[in-house]
């Protein structure tokens, strides 16, 4: 068309001048320098031709045109803004159009005009400019002009002549494309220098190509990832000049650079480093470019070649030989291809692709020397590019692909192996999903990709060389302390470090990064692993470090960093571990400075080191401060106490078999400095207060650290000895700190500190006297009593009225938490308590205490000038001390309701014997409600004590303030529950003050607002436990304890009044996360270690999982007694509400898939039901029996049906009273039956078992036969299937009687089993006939033998395909020991061999009454699994969110879109719908018939999308009804039809929640159902055919709702 235009032109005039002078008149505009621009490349080609007229008068109007017209022109086109690149506006497209034609139009005007200096004078002005704009982040309109000029002019500059101005203006085009600043280039810029500009110099000879070649390849370009892009479009837009091609010719200017990419490293690092690293999926295709050409060009040209040796040792990046030329090519060949399969992110498309993988393997390592021939950072880049995909599923894939390299092969060193490790193998293995069960695997199991990482680091470590093992090995743990972990991967890293075997690696460095390890472990919130963490980690220091040079101090050091409460208490596995590798070790540690001065030569360095450590710890410190010193931090006495403690038990291991008298000595030596001064505690007044604290702590800390866990301490050796050292020096402790409490010596805020300390320390030996028995007289009971007159009469005297000092208060504070001390140990310990009942000082005292009173703040300026800090060694200005003192108050506060609730408990003096002592209660629980106003919430605990005490009391004569007090403490329960430390123990106290038996039993007479208040806060604790575990746990073991206690008929009558709770707890358990499920099952998998993990001895089992609240229910129920008609009655109306429930579930949901919330639920009803059912009588049957068999005709899962059936197995074996209501269930049309009736054929065929204790079985057979043989024929496949069962099995028990009156059928049923069981051929039905006869509840099931607590709990949902979280193992019955065992405990057990069953392939379904013969449906399990009919059940929530968690699965977002195609037939146009559906994330594909998905043109253009997309049969009769229950949902119905009232596409604006209605391909949408549409859409057309295909229609409007779903998500993120 162009040249047609220049033609007519040329045709006017054949006078240059005057086409060109006319053509540069007027306004400018693109089509005018466009048609400018066409006329001169005519005109050059004709000159070329040597047919151009005028030679002299061309070349002249030439020069004309540019410096005319053309020059100015693009000076005026300097200020004009450039726009952007992704979408510019109109005139920035014009502009761009008439710099494009402007540009190209100076270049043919440079050529005929035949002068190199105007090309170079026009190219100097041009890089002036260029070099004023300078690489900008965006492009200025001077610059783009520029770029433009000089990629129409240099290749009209001459190489030799010109070569130092193509050099600068490559220097600056380079700089432009590459940015200057680490940012990286504009994008704009990157991409118009590299599509223009470069190109064009490249043509310009070697000096140009040399300096752009020098500065892509120069040191530090391809390191900074922001510039690799820009980097690799640069070398893909040169890639013809800088790599040679076969005959040299070809390429001049590479030749006369002597440029051979191939042989650079850095080039190579570029291209690696966008295969691996770069985000953008146009970097890495312009790396595989590279790539590819490279070695097509090598191939070509058939000559080796070899990259120049770079960074590091082994092999060439690149390398080409012709004798090995067909492996090369099938190594990259591969590797290219595996590189453009992860591009798709689809795991079911690279699969397939991964064992290429391996054989890249295979062809990188020589057979022959076993070094590499390719370098390893290739298949890096391939396992970097899984690592980083967004489907987790092939990050997996990956993960676990490269953790088994060592498995069947042994490749060898390579650092840049070693690197990848460190580096992004550990970011991958960050992620917690990684360690999720496999399918098929038990709760509890090992995690797969656990156990192959700890495989492979085994294995890989064996492999290095021992001189790089250590630095490995550091650098490794270095980089575990350079991220924040989640509990399970920091979990099996630090397994697998600890199995790796014993080697001298690490040095004090390596324990230095393991101690910082340690901390990583603590920041999560599931104890039980961090401590299983913190186990591993220690065992992996005794298996690594190098003790030669680390010293006894260093590694004491590094314990103190492993919680003694968490994992290494002393007695455990680890513990003993410990103390046998300091055995073995102990003389071969760095010798310490401080065991230097210690002179004793028969001792062992260790013995040596702990007697220097005790010495050391016990000299007062040289910083001796004066009375007003703050207390010493705790963290040395843990020290010293624990290795004191560790380096006993080494000698007790070595003098196992030898005196034991050597331990008590060793301790003894151990612990003279401390027992020397505890014994002058009581006699020397002066000794330095600093060195009584850390004596003190010191003796706290070893008795902490002493305690064995897991077992008792009686037969400990070390503890005896310890507690009889201690108890020498009972009294001088005693005395010295009674005298500290009582002699107006604490003065200050930091001797608060102390005196919790003496307190602390007064408690211990008071259970010390008490474990070796109480005895009057001892120094222990001569200091309780002086001690508690004390400080009554310290708190007497200090309501003088005088002005508070500091002195006086903290006295005050001292005394009254000295008191609620004495009240915690005596209303603990009965035997301390005096023999008299009557109330004495103490409890005369507490009585008249005024409660929340505060202590006054002082304002004395001499004794409070300065005060410490609370549990700190800051010390701050008394001035400025409020939140300090404010803790003093709360603590003071707590103390009195320490008191108070002893006095409660002990004399019950509030109890309300007249009406003149009620307001005595009143008083108090309203000044506990002020309390909880005012004390922070970890220190609440004694207001809910005696508020347990106080609201039973008032709740009939002051039952608002009593719901005031359940309102008050819920919301500081509420506030509590991300609070771990403190929740627990204030949530028990609160549920024992409001589920008092009590005040439920009084608030159930009264009826009041109190009774509503508790089933309030009932189902909001039932509610939290969704998110907090084990909330409902204590609830519901607290009130069965207090139920099952009292045993009375009151309390089960009571218990009625809230069966609600018991019901809830039957049906309990949430469904979890995948990240929570995750946890729960690592958590499972750790206990089940056992004392192997000592986090498991050390962690107290709490039992706060969900299926312990089932376990409680059930044992509660287990002890109820039938024949106790409060029991009888409680369980009655339990039945009731648990068959009401099942109702309630079964309408709201018509279907509902496996394993859904609502198919546990009932699956729990049924498996109470079953637990109940031998405490029901005839009577309470004869009320429940209709609805246990209406249960019977609904669509249940296979699970619900075999409890279903065994029930009513049960219930007419006990009563066959109930047989002729079962025979009516046959009865009723066969619309309501569906393939439900097959529930009632399975019990019939248990009619021996119903039948045992019948004596005249004659006429129930005869019943049974001529039912069953009904159904024989039935139409249903699945119907006849079971009917044939139950035949067989009447048959068989009627062939045992002999009974004349069947004889007649013998002919007919002998024949038709005969049929049955000889049946020919492979098909469906002959499969389904051996496996129905094959399965369990046919076979092994006995439902009087098998009917345990292990069978419904355990056996039977693992037999049908219920989900691991629903079995719960007998052995946690028998492990919760709250509620006690009833008589009858035998039968949790199973006797039977079904226990040993494995599950089976056939499972109970009902499937619907258009299932025809099953054919093939083994083939399609998979989509048949999430294929629904429309008619049994309408997509709701729960299928809505199987198909968000598969698509979360594939890291892929589903939208709101429902796409309807049941009008369309052809199988081409549904598979192509179909696969257009799932990639734009469509909720769910409608379709009139779900068979086609088998049909092979459906296949061929679906590739696989219907088993990730939902699809659902909805037949076109059944439309109408579909799209206005869709409408009631709120979709808004879209039609693509055109109408007289139809939208244009481009202007319509999509609903979220949009239904789009596809028309039929030849008759489009039928008239009824236009009349159903919201809306009418069609897509605006320009050519001829009116329409379109009804799949690419489709595809059209998917996307643009797609695209403005999109927008509207960018928009709100914005």
């Amino acid at each position: 068309m162009e040249w047609v235009l220049a033609d007519a032109l040329l045709s006017q005039s054949r006078d240059p001048r005057v086409l060109l002078g006319a053509l540069c008149r007027g306004a400018v505009s693109a089509e005018r320098v466009e048609t400018l621009c066409f006329l001169l490349q005519r005109l050059e080609d004709e000159e070329a031709r040597g047919g151009g007229g005028g030679a002299g008068a061309l070349p002249e109007a030439a020069r004309e045109v540019a410096a005319g017209y053309l020059v100015p022109l693009l000076r005026g086109l300097r200020g004009c803004p450039a726009g952007g690149a992704d979408d510019p506006g109109p005139a920035a497209r014009q502009r761009r159009r008439v710099l494009r034609a402007a540009g190209a139009a100076l270049r043919s005007c440079v050529r005929l005009a035949g002068g190199p200096q105007l090309a170079a004078a026009l190219a100097e002005e041009a890089l002036c400019d260029l070099l004023n704009a300078g690489p900008a982040p965006g492009l200025e309109g001077a610059a783009e002009a520029a770029v433009e000029v000089l990629a129409a002019v240099g290749p009209c500059l001459r190489p030799r002549e010109d070569a130092p101005l193509l050099e600068r203006v490559a220097r600056a085009a380079l700089a432009l494309a590459l940015g200057g600043d680490k940012a990286g280039p504009s994008p704009d810029a990157a991409a118009l220098v590299a599509g223009r500009l470069l190109p064009a110099l490249g043509r310009c000879g070697g000096a140009a190509l040399r300096v752009v070649w020098g500065g892509l390849v120069a040191p530090g370009v391809s390191e900074e990832p922001g510039r690799v892009g820009s980097q690799l479009l640069i070398l893909s837009a040169l890639a013809e000049k800088l790599l040679p091609e076969p005959g040299a010719d070809s390429v001049p200017a590479a030749r006369e650079a002597g440029l051979d990419a191939r042989r650079c490293w850095r080039f190579w690092s570029a291209v690696q480093a966008g295969l691996a690293w770069s985000e953008d999926a146009l970097t890495r295709k312009r790396a595989r470019y590279l790539l590819q050409r490279a070695v097509e060009v090598s191939a070509e040209l058939g000559t080796d070649c070899a990259c120049a040796p770079g960074q590091g040792t082994g092999p060439s990046l690149f390398w080409w030989s012709e004798k090995k030329k067909d492996e090369l090519l099938k190594f990259w060949e591969n590797y290219i291809l595996i590189m453009e399969t992860l591009e798709g992110n689809q795991i079911h498309v690279i699969k397939p692709v991964l064992p290429k993988l391996n054989s890249l393997f295979e062809y990188a390592v020589s057979e022959e020397n076993g070094c590499w021939l390719f370098h390893p950072s290739w298949h890096l880049c391939i396992y970097k590019r899984m690592f980083e995909s967004e489907n987790k599923i092939l990050t997996k894939e990956g993960v676990t692909h490269f953790l088994e390299l060592y498995e069947t092969r042994i490749l060898p060193f390579s650092p840049e192996i070693s690197e990848f490790i460190i580096g992004p193998l550990m970011d991958a293995l960050s992620e917690s999903f990684l360690y999720s069960r496999s399918p098929g695997q038990l709760i509890g199991s090992v995690s797969p990709l656990g156990l192959k990482l700890q495989k492979f680091l085994v294995t890989y470590i064996s492999f290095l060389p021992e001189e790089i093992k250590s630095s490995f090995l550091l650098k490794f743990i270095q980089r575990m302390t350079s991220r924040h972990w989640c509990a399970v991967p920091i979990l099996f890293l630090s397994k697998a470090l600890a199995n790796i075997p014993r080697c001298k690696a690490l040095g004090i460095e390596g324990l230095l990064a393991l101690r910082d390890v340690l901390q990583c472990t603590m920041i999560t919130h599931q104890i039980l692993l961090r401590g299983a963490a913190q186990c591993y980690l220690l065992q992996a220091t005794m298996n690594l470090v190098d003790v030669e040079k680390v010293s006894l101090s260093d590694i004491s050091t590094f314990l103190m960093s492993v919680r003694q409460e968490e994992s290494l208490g002393r007695g455990t596995s680890l513990w003993m571990e410990l103390c046998d590798w300091l055995r073995i070790n102990e003389s071969y540690f760095k010798q310490s400075s401080t065991c230097s001065s210690i002179g004793l030569h028969e001792t062992s360095s260790l013995n040596a080191y702990v007697r220097n450590l005790v010495q050391e710890y016990i000299r007062s410190p040289a910083w001796e401060g004066g009375e007003n010193s703050c207390m010493p931090d705790w963290f040395e006495a843990k020290l010293v106490a624990m290795m004191v403690l560790l380096a006993i038990d080494v000698e007790r291991m070595k003098s196992q078999y030898s005196e034991k008298r050597r331990t008590q000595n060793v301790l003894r030596i151990f612990l003279d400095p401390l027992l020397d001064a505890l014994v002058k505690f009581g006699t020397n007044a002066y000794m330095p207060l600093l060195k009584t604290d850390r004596c003190l702590q010191l003796l706290l800390k070893l008795l902490h650290t002493c305690l064995l866990k897991g077992s008792g301490t009686r037969d400990d050796e070390v503890f005896t000895l310890l507690q009889n050292f201690i108890m020498s020096t009972t009294e001088s402790i005693s005395e010295f700190i009674l005298r500290r409490l009582t002699m107006n010596e604490l003065s200050t805020v930091s001797d608060l500190d102390r005196c919790h300390l003496y307190l602390m320390v007064l408690t211990e030996l008071i259970n010390l006297h008490l474990n070796v028995g109480w005895k009057r007289g001892n120094p222990i009971w001569r200091v309780i009593s002086p001690l508690k007159n004390a400080s009554i009469r310290h708190l007497q005297e200090m309501d003088d009225g005088q002005e508070p000092t500091l002195g006086r208060q903290m006295q005050r504070a001292a005394s009254m938490a000295a008191l609620a001390m004495v009240c915690e140990v005596l209303s603990q310990k009965p035997e301390l308590q005096p023999d008299s009942l009557d109330a004495g000082p103490p409890e005369m005292f507490i009585s008249s205490l005024q409660l929340n009173q505060t202590l006054q703040k002082p304002h004395t300026e001499g004794e409070s000038r300065c005060v410490h800090h609370l549990e700190s060694s800051i010390f701050f200005e008394e001035s400025s001390s409020s939140q300090g003192w404010g803790k003093i108050v709360a603590q003071y506060i707590h103390d009195q309701w320490v008191c108070l609730s002893f006095l409660l408990r002990k004399c019950d003096t509030l109890t309300p014997a007249s009406e003149g002592e009620v307001p005595v209660a009143v008083r108090t629980l309203q000044s506990a409600l002020e309390a909880l106003t005012v004390l922070p919430s970890e220190q609440v605990l004694p207001v809910f004590h005696c508020m347990k005490i106080l609201v039973p009391k008032l709740l009939t004569t002051s039952e608002s303030l009593c719901i005031e007090s359940f309102d008050m403490a819920w919301k500081i329960i509420a506030s509590l529950s991300n609070t771990q430390l403190i929740f627990w123990s204030n949530f028990k106290a609160f549920v024992q003050f409001v589920f008092d038996p009590k005040v439920l039993t009084i608030a159930a007479k009264i009826k009041g607002q109190a009774y509503f208040k508790i089933k309030e806060i009932m189902y909001r604790i039932i509610e939290m436990s969704a998110i907090k575990t084990g909330v409902f746990n204590i609830l519901i073991s607290y009130c069965c304890r207090s139920w099952v206690v009292s045993a009375s008929n009151v309390s089960l009558s009571i218990a009625k009044n809230y069966s609600e709770l018991v019901l809830e707890a039957c049906i309990f358990g949430t469904v979890f996360r995948r990240d929570q499920r995750l946890i729960q099952d690592v958590q499972t998998f750790i206990e089940n270690l056992g004392h192997e993990c000592a986090a498991n001895v050390v962690i107290e089992n709490n039992k706060r999982e969900d299926h312990y609240v089932r376990i409680c229910a059930v044992k509660f129920l287990c002890l109820l007694d039938g024949s106790n008609m409060s029991h009888k009655l409680f369980m009655e109306d339990l039945a009731i509400k648990l068959l009401d429930k099942d109702e309630l579930v079964s309408k709201s949901r018509t279907r509902y898939y496996v394993n859904s919330q609502q198919h546990r639920v009932k699956n729990r009803i049924w498996q109470i039901l079953l637990v109940l059912f031998p405490k029901f009588d005839q009577n309470f049957l004869n009320k429940i029996i209709d609805k246990i068999f209406q249960a019977g005709f609904i669509n249940n899962q296979a699970s619900i049906k075999y409890f279903i059936e065994w029930i009513i197995i049960l219930i007419l074996h006990k009563f066959p009273q109930f047989l002729p209501k079962f025979w009516n269930c046959f009865s009723y049309g066969e619309e309501n039956f569906k393939t439900s009736i097959c529930t009632f054929l399975s019990v019939l065929s248990h009619l021996d078992i119903i039948t045992e204790n019948i004596l005249e079985k004659k006429l129930i057979l005869k019943q049974a036969l001529i039912i069953v043989l009904q159904w024989c024929f039935n139409h249903n496949f699945s119907i006849r299937l079971y009917a044939l069962v139950a035949l067989k099995k009447i048959w068989s028990m009627c062939k045992g009687l002999h009974i004349e009156e069947l004889e007649a059928l013998t002919s007919v049923i002998e024949s038709s089993l005969s049929q049955v069981e000889n049946m020919h051929g492979a098909g469906s039905a002959k499969k389904n006939w051996q496996r129905i006869q094959e399965h369990f509840f046919f076979t092994a099931f006995h439902p009087l033998k098998d009917y345990c607590l292990e069978t419904i709990f355990y056996i039977l949902p693992r037999l049908s395909g219920l989900i691991e979280d629903e079995w719960i193992a007998i052995g946690k019955f028998t492990r919760f020991t709250d509620i006690p065992s009833d008589a009858g405990f035998q039968w949790y057990l199973s006797t039977t061999q079904l226990c040993e069953l494995k599950p089976g392939d056939w499972s109970q379904q009902d499937v619907g009454s258009n299932s025809g013969e099953a054919d093939n449906q083994s083939e399609w399990t998979d989509v048949q699994k999430k294929i629904i009919p429309w008619k049994n059940h309408v997509p709701d929530l729960d299928l809505e969110l199987v198909f968000q968690d598969r698509a979360a699965k594939l890291g892929k977002s589903i939208s709101r879109l429902i796409v309807v195609a049941s009008l369309i037939d052809k199988p081409t146009n549904l598979g192509g719908l179909c696969r257009t559906c799932e990639v734009f994330g469509a909720s769910v594909l409608v379709m009139g018939n779900l068979q086609c998905v088998r049909d092979k043109q459906f296949q061929h253009l679906s590739v696989s999308a219907e088993q990730w997309l939902p699809l659902l049969e909805v037949k076109p009769p059944q439309l109408i009804d579909y799209l206005q229950q869709k409408k009631a949902e709120g979709y808004t119905i879209v039609g693509v039809e055109q109408t007289a009232k139809s939208l244009d596409l481009t202007r319509y604006c999509f609903p979220e929640k949009s239904l789009l209605l596809l028309g039929n391909e030849r008759e489009g949408i039928p008239a009824n159902l236009i009349q159903q549409l919201d809306v009418c859409v069609e897509i605006p057309q320009q050519g001829i055919i009116r329409s379109l295909n009804v799949h690419v229609s489709g595809a059209l409007l998917i996307w643009e709702y797609t695209r403005q779903q999109l927008l509207k998500q960018g928009g709100s993120t914005a």
